[in-house]
């Protein structure tokens, strides 16, 4: 009986370190908000602060301002919510932007009906030009990663690697920039606009293009600067274990 009142003694914190979590992570979303778009607090001071004085006000001509500025303010935390949310993701990708590597961390932002490689499926290593894939109902999706005048080369020939693997599958290319010019497509707009591919493969043949990808492997290592692979000999003593 001892026990088991000092297992639910022990037990009975943990919805109250959940909720601490919870709150010092929102705190940091802010944070992170606030320091890259500085004007996302007045913002969401208004979402937060209309529904409340809305409430009193309707309150007031009806007759019961408690019950009204009560409910204007669960609305304004609502509101609020949604805006810092909003505000968030924008500023994510401000943040991510420039950075080697965003495009990927986009196309990991969608959330089902993709599959997304986590690692560039092909790489420039002089420029650390980019390319990475996605697999959807829409096709396949590549995305290059750098300046779009450049990596439209890297881009072609992995779309010519893909077509021999899968040739009858739509390949989309796209390039991260400011949706100037044909393929291009803003970092923050990347994610909605693979989703809004038509969808043209279903889900079996989307699973038997997968496995033909897998052949095409990912990026090989670079060989070490100063090793010359065609004459490299391997050390025979250390063979004989000398």
């Amino acid at each position: 009986m001892a026990r088991r009142e000092k297992a639910g003694a022990t037990a009975a914190p943990k919805p109250k370190k959940q909720r601490w979590k919870r709150t010092r992570q929102l705190k940091q979303v802010y944070d992170m908000t606030v320091r890259v778009d500085p004007s996302a607090k007045w913002w969401l001071l208004l979402a937060f602060a209309g529904p409340i004085v809305l409430g009193l006000v309707v309150g007031l001509l009806v007759d019961h301002p408690i019950y009204f500025t009560i409910l204007g303010v669960l609305l304004g935390v609502l509101a609020a919510m949604f805006v810092l949310g909003r505000r968030a993701e924008s500023a994510a990708y401000m943040n991510l932007e420039g950075q080697k590597g965003a495009a990927g961390a986009a196309l990991s932002s969608i959330r089902r009906g993709w599959t997304v490689e986590q690692e560039p499926v092909a790489a420039e290593a002089r420029n650390q030009d980019m390319v990475f894939r996605a697999l959807g109902r829409g096709g396949i999706v590549l995305v290059g990663d750098g300046p779009p005048t450049r990596v439209r080369r890297l881009l072609e020939a992995e779309r010519r690697k893909v077509a021999r693997v899968v040739p009858n599958v739509p390949v989309h290319l796209f390039t991260v920039g400011d949706g100037g010019s044909e393929g291009e497509v803003p970092l923050r707009k990347l994610a909605s606009r693979v989703q809004r591919l038509k969808p043209q493969l279903t889900k079996q043949e989307v699973a038997a293009v997968q496995k033909r990808l897998r052949a095409l492997g990912g990026i090989r290592p670079p060989v070490p600067k100063g090793i010359d692979p065609m004459n490299a000999r391997p050390d025979r003593r250390a063979m004989r274990g000398r």
